[in-house]
């Protein structure tokens, strides 16, 4: 997977935004980041996920997702290793962290990828 890729994911959800948080492109809907490119460094990607939904990535997928680290990654911060990672694999996942920030409203307005 491409950050180009990724990013057009990411901008699919409604509500969602890109702006940049520490120097890297983040994607935030209502305000809040639901998913980063280049973190921890290029190549890379975070999605905002819950404990038990990094879990499931993880462990069905070791190879493209990993926990961040400290507490975030304990939190659910979960690491993206892009050119490990497809479409298929990380559209869940993405849809995922940005339903944990969306607003219902907005939740109950997209089709459900599963």
């Amino acid at each position: 997977m491409t950050r180009e890729q990724f990013r057009r994911m990411a901008l699919g959800f409604p509500g969602s935004c890109e702006q940049s948080h520490m120097g890297h492109p983040d994607f935030r809907v209502r305000g809040k980041i639901f998913a980063t490119l280049d973190y921890p460094e290029p190549g890379w990607a975070m999605v905002k996920l819950l404990p038990d939904q990094q879990s499931y990535f993880v462990e069905r997928e070791p190879a493209s997702f990993l926990p961040a680290s400290g507490n975030w990654g304990r939190k659910g911060s979960t690491n993206v290793r892009l050119k490990a990672a497809s479409a298929q694999r990380v559209q869940p996942a993405l849809e995922a962290a940005w339903k944990n920030v969306a607003a219902k409203a907005l939740v109950e307005k997209q089709p459900d990828a599963s």
